[in-house]
């Protein structure tokens, strides 16, 4: 059996943190030495920002270092190897964006089964995006959007963050279920494509709510409708999809945490619920909020669950489109 981890209490007291209960078989050591957390994009990315938030409370909570390790590189594939290079009992952690998801559908010959070897540990966070367009547009509701991209002579288009970026796939996704045609217009990054609808040579795009939200505010933007299945409280007088033009819709960018499948249950069963107790915190509800994230938490067997179906409908989205 593994070392039991004696100083939970005693580091505890020390930071002025409630501690998880650490007891009997659960009770397991999270691992000697520094604990260290892999990020799959680069320094600065908004994964590698929560990472870092994260990585300074679970250092405080467990009484350890905790370090960032960034391994950007193949929409997040030379991360997830990394990890899986690493020896489970290390207790290695992998931040990871809905792309994550994303994967098992657009890489040919994955060197991994995503369901089979890995396995979620909490969900963090997600940021649903909005339908924007010019200030100056003719259109003032998404209902409008729709009606004239179904009876234009030429479709209208959208710029993304690149061919099966998120905001590509939210595209994808809003002309299947909307029912519209949609013709797609890659960019190095979602902030060109947001760029390119201020100066109105292109017709919308579909940036995370925190992008679009200062050219809202300045009156650049329009903003016809919201991805998540709740409206924002930053937008409350914007509707969503699934209420306006395509009931059931939902479609956000996530973040969470996975580790090996190999790791210990009681090693996962420990982080994830150091998680939670953080995601309470209100310095890091705010600093999330700031950033335009929903705080959200699906642990273990859930957010395994949460995870598969998003691999089955971003398979569904990418099946069925260009």
């Amino acid at each position: 059996m593994r070392t039991i981890w004696k100083r939970a209490a005693a580091t505890a007291l020390a930071v002025g943190a409630a501690m998880v209960p650490l007891t009997g078989a659960s009770a397991q050591a999270v691992g000697s030495g520094p604990l260290k957390i892999i990020v799959p994009f680069s320094p600065g990315a908004l994964i590698d920002n929560i990472a870092r938030i994260y990585a300074d409370k679970l250092s405080a909570r467990l009484g350890q270092p905790v370090v960032v390790e960034n391994r950007p590189g193949a929409g997040g594939m030379v991360g997830t190897q990394r990890l899986l290079a690493e020896d489970p009992e290390k207790n290695t952690l992998l931040f990871v964006s809905s792309s994550y998801a994303v994967n098992p559908s657009v890489q040919e010959n994955l060197p991994f089964d995503t369901l089979k070897d890995l396995s979620g540990v909490s969900l963090i966070a997600y940021s649903p995006t909005l339908v924007v367009v010019n200030a100056k547009s003719e259109f003032n509701s998404v209902q409008a959007f729709v009606d004239d991209a179904k009876s234009a002579k030429q479709a209208l288009n959208y710029g993304s963050a690149g061919i099966n970026s998120a905001t590509d796939l939210v595209g994808r996704y809003f002309s299947q279920e909307a029912g519209v045609p949609l013709e797609h217009i890659p960019y190095k990054g979602v902030q060109e494509g947001v760029t390119e609808v201020v100066a109105g040579r292109i017709d919308t795009s579909f940036p995370p709510i925190a992008l679009a939200l200062p050219f809202v505010r300045n009156n650049q933007l329009k903003a016809l409708a919201i991805t998540s299945k709740e409206r924002s409280a930053l937008l409350p007088d914007v509707p969503t999809v699934h209420e306006t033009v395509a009931p059931g819709f939902e479609y956000s960018i996530w973040y969470g945490v996975i580790m090996s499948a190999k790791t210990a249950d009681d090693a996962k069963r420990i982080v994830a619920d150091h998680i939670v107790e953080i995601n309470k915190d209100p310095d890091v509800i705010g600093r999330l909020e700031s950033q335009g994230l929903v705080p959200q938490t699906k642990t273990l067997k859930e957010f395994d669950d949460y995870i598969e179906s998003e691999i089955s409908k971003f398979g569904k989205i990418l099946s069925t489109s260009h």
